[in-house]
């Protein structure tokens, strides 16, 4: 699944950033900022209509993230916490 899909305040972790093809230069930014694989992320609060910006937090960090973006990191349940 992917971050744009899951349930408020519940743990997931990263398991990849899918980028369309022709943007590898968005995989890096994600990257950067922290979206690795096996890192905790928590979708913290969504947009007017449940659509984007999301609040999401990676690791320690707190960022606001596009639908779009958040469609292109596929996460699982964090099932260790």
């Amino acid at each position: 699944m992917f971050l744009d899909q899951v349930d408020l305040l519940w743990p997931y972790r990263v398991s990849g950033v899918n980028v369309p093809k022709g943007a590898p230069q968005i995989k890096g930014q994600l990257e950067d900022i922290g979206f690795l694989p096996g890192e905790q992320v928590t979708l913290l609060r969504k947009g007017l209509l449940g659509k984007g910006p999301y609040m999401v937090r990676v690791g320690a960090s707190t960022f606001a993230l596009r639908q779009s973006e958040a469609r292109m990191i596929e996460v699982e349940l964090d099932r260790n916490v």
